[in-house]
């Protein structure tokens, strides 16, 4: 019996799901993405890089700019924080990978901010990283709360 590349390419990407799949609940994987807090050397990484390309708008400590909550007199968003009293905990990796490399715009069509996308200035790897760093200054429970917030994203898709 022959398959064809077509039968063969379906086997192999239904391979690869249930593999990511598997390493998603039984843990070894991040639900969501690839950010992954306990990873010294990946949250070691994210710390240099957001001091480089972060720091100076969500703050050195993560705290965000002031009155973050209440817009500026240009419409837009003062930068939020990314330790636990802010609101990036409450979003799935993937969404916040989204958001860091392609901008709000790419998520909120037409919507104006401050956030520059990354793209072109950091690799995935990096981003990812970043992440990690920030994900690891949040308490056990924001990080329980967050890891569930991926878990459920993964199988809403």
């Amino acid at each position: 019996m022959r398959f064809s590349k077509t039968e063969i390419g379906f086997a192999v990407a239904l391979a690869v799901v249930a593999v990511a799949a598997v390493l998603v609940f039984t843990g070894r994987l991040p639900a969501g993405g690839r950010a992954d807090p306990v990873n010294a050397e990946q949250v070691a990484l994210g710390e240099r890089i957001y001091r480089d390309h972060c720091a100076s708008c969500h703050g050195a400590n993560l705290e965000g700019q002031p009155q973050w909550q209440v817009r500026k007199p240009d419409g837009r968003m003062p930068a939020p924080p990314h330790d636990q009293s802010g609101h990036t905990w409450h979003h799935p990796d993937d969404v916040l990978f989204r958001i860091t490399k392609d901008g709000l715009a790419a998520l909120l069509p037409g919507y104006e901010s401050d956030m520059p996308a990354y793209a072109q200035v950091l690799t995935d790897e990096e981003i990812w990283a970043v992440l990690s760093f920030i994900k690891r200054s949040w308490p056990a429970d924001i990080q329980a709360r967050q890891a569930d917030i991926n878990r459920r994203s993964v199988q809403a898709r």
